[in-house]
């Protein structure tokens, strides 16, 4: 089964891309990575963190490019992934991607906010496919915590 196979499950179709599931992030702070509500499963803001560490430091359109900006809104993506199988044991209770809020670190003058946005949310329609399609808000911020460039926030409907 191909990753465009709309019956293909979450957990297959990230084998089948090649994404090696990085270890949950740990909280940076006082919270929690993820909250779950009834059927709706809410994480808090995922950073481009690899091995507990911040990657991807300064603004997009100064310090970093926007090709940069899309590898940390991947790897980002890639961390809520990892805190979503953690809280539910498999992605494949995910039965749809309601929300990503995207916040990036840019400079004033920057104005290709989607570009580096779609990262995330093309991985997440290769993973859960397309009928599960999120909506989103995407915003430029001055500063992150800890200096990454992206703060990924996600809320995903799930099943038992």
């Amino acid at each position: 089964m191909s990753t465009n196979t709309p019956n293909a499950g979450a957990e297959h179709r990230l084998k089948d891309l090649g994404k090696k599931m990085p270890r949950p992030p740990a909280p940076l702070g006082a919270y929690v990575e993820a909250v779950q509500t009834g059927n709706l499963l809410f994480l808090s803001g995922t950073l481009p963190v690899e091995e507990g560490a911040p990657k991807f430091l300064g603004r997009i359109g100064a310090e970093l490019s926007v090709e940069d900006g899309q590898r940390a809104t991947r790897l980002a993506a890639l961390n809520a992934l990892a805190l979503v199988r953690e809280h539910l044991g498999s992605l494949d209770r995910v039965t749809h991607v309601v929300r990503l809020g995207i916040s990036l670190a840019t400079t004033p003058e920057f104005r290709e906010h989607p570009k580096v946005a779609d990262a995330a949310s093309e991985l997440f329609v290769s993973v859960f496919g397309p009928d599960k399609t999120s909506t989103r808000l995407v915003f430029g911020m001055a500063s992150l915590p800890v200096g990454v460039c992206v703060v990924l926030e996600s809320i995903f409907e799930i099943r038992d």
